[in-house]
């Protein structure tokens, strides 16, 4: 009788007490604002408060603080249901921002919602914009940062933080970005290995150098003798109407996608103006620039200084990336980030705020960036300790990304591939998908969905946690009142989805993935 009244008390006792948990404490006894007192290796922690549940956000823990000497972060822990994992993203362009929901792509809320314990980087400087590179001016410490130790070090610290709040490490560690986020997934599997077990890597600016080669020809490519853009967003309507007309039925289905741009065989020529008054058609100059768009960057010796061009189907998308929204506003973001990469990043010594990107040499001066490469570059096809660790790498790209192409990213897949030598060996640890009419990292909407339109991270746990590798994504393509157009199977990369003949073409119960030349 004494036992059971003992025991009754018990449990009385540890009621009130769940009732009076400080709000913000979690379930294994930490308070959030303690945590601003932990003491970490080369860590400053300067807050962390207690948010409150927003729509569809928990209630959560905010961590503040840098890793010496500038690597700002920013950790969000849900204060109860922690579903016992930690979820990190990575930063686009030349980051220099702690954003926590700027796209559904580089964005920690996507694990929050999902209650993991989420961080995320501003890569070690501040910048206007995610398009600003002054902070990298005759700042190596920074670059460094940039290059591949912001993420290594903001995963480090997350880690302690979660293990000091809940009593408990994680069981599984997840990376996703897309972009530079992207470069900064690949750097992770090739540089610290063990940092993650899942690393989901969308659109990678692999090589960072090259990329510059490559933005600097479309925006020299494109001005006229007089200063003017060749190619202006009326000229891109014109290519885009004969690239879609030209190619959209390859597949055997006319959908308003280019399901495999490799296969168009489109002729820039086909558009010349036959006379000088003629309308709706290019002159000789506008040629050449489109065909040095599709073509990508070359030496005067014809040598390639990336792997591909622009590719055919992500005309939709130029406005913002090469030609900028009107004929009156000239200049994409390829100008942009040409500019602030050859001044101030990809140099050795950086030429600085005067240098225009007309003087760039594609005779001298590639080579020239190979310093700067061994620091931001994540290309290395090595991902064997990355493999042992028993991580899963899922890469996808987008088909119709017109600022890093394509044929880049299954460039990099194919040396993976080769260095493991065995398809069936990569597959078990890697895998590309390649998604057509899709811009870069879904940021616009066009012909193909945008970033919302697939769950890459369900993927990646089922492969992770339950060893299921995904056989295929599924993409969904909504209008503007969220109703759905189409759904679409995508395929582990080299297969590719194909209409099997029978039932509605907007269903990807209808599509099937098999091997190129069967």
């Amino acid at each position: 009788m004494r036992n059971r009244i003992y025991s009754s008390t018990f449990l009385v006792l540890l009621f009130v007490l769940f009732l009076v948990i400080p709000v913000g404490q979690s379930a294994f006894g930490q308070d959030c604002t303690s945590l601003a007192d932990l003491r970490i290796e080369d860590t400053n922690l300067l807050s962390a408060t207690v948010v409150p549940a927003s729509e569809d956000l928990p209630e959560y823990c905010r961590v503040l603080g840098y890793v010496r000497p500038a690597i700002n972060f920013e950790v969000r822990l849900p204060t109860s249901q922690w579903n016992g994992k930690f979820f990190m993203a990575g930063c686009g362009g030349f980051c220099g921002k702690l954003e926590s929901n700027n796209s559904r792509i580089n964005a920690m809320n996507i694990g929050l919602k999902r209650n993991y314990a989420a961080s995320t980087t501003d890569a070690g400087h501040w910048g206007e914009t995610v398009f600003d590179g002054r902070w990298g001016l005759h700042n190596r410490v920074a670059e460094i940062d940039y290059g591949y130790r912001a993420v290594h070090e903001t995963a480090r610290v997350t880690k302690n933080i979660i293990e000091s709040y809940y009593g408990n490490t994680a069981k599984y560690s997840y990376f996703m970005a897309c972009s530079n986020g992207g470069r900064q997934a690949n750097m992770e599997a090739w540089r610290y290995p063990e940092d993650f077990d899942g690393i989901i890597s969308g659109c990678p600016a692999l090589n960072l150098t090259e990329l510059s080669v490559y933005t600097t020809w479309l925006a020299t490519k494109n001005r006229g003798p007089d200063g003017k853009d060749l190619i202006t967003p009326a000229e891109t309507e014109l290519a885009r109407k004969a690239v879609y007309e030209a190619c959209d039925g390859i597949d055997g289905i006319e959908d308003g996608l280019i399901s495999d741009p490799g296969s168009c065989t489109f002729n820039p020529g086909s558009l010349a103006c036959e006379h000088p008054d003629q309308a709706d058609c290019l002159s000789q100059e506008q040629v050449a620039a489109l065909r040095a768009f599709y073509q990508g960057p070359e030496n005067s010796s014809g040598e390639r200084l990336y792997p591909g061009g622009v590719p055919f189907g992500s005309e939709p998308y130029w406005e913002l990336w090469i030609t900028g929204e009107t004929d009156e506003v000239s200049d994409g973001l390829a100008s942009a980030i040409s500019t602030n990469g050859l001044r101030y990043l990809v140099f050795e010594e950086d030429p600085g705020s005067t240098y225009p990107i007309e003087d760039f040499d594609f005779d001298r001066d590639p080579p020239r960036l190979e310093h700067m490469g061994k620091i931001f570059n994540a290309d290395h096809p090595n991902l064997e300790a990355f493999r042992k660790h028993g991580g899963k790498m899922l890469m996808w790209q987008a088909w119709a990304d017109a600022i890093v192409p394509p044929l880049g990213t299954i460039a990099y897949y194919n040396a993976v591939e080769k260095e493991v030598g065995n398809r069936q060996a990569t597959q078990d640890f890697l895998r590309l998908y390649m998604i057509p009419g899709m811009d870069h990292c879904g940021i616009l909407d066009g012909p193909g969905i945008m970033d919302d339109g697939f769950d890459p991270l369900t993927a990646m746990e089922k492969w992770v946690e339950q060893g299921q590798p995904p056989e295929r994504l599924l993409t969904t393509k909504t209008d503007s009142t969220g109703a759905v157009q189409w759904t679409r199977p995508v395929c582990p990369y080299p297969q590719r989805a194909v209409y099997d003949g029978e039932g509605d073409v907007n269903e990807a119960s209808n599509f099937k993935c098999i091997n190129p030349n069967p």
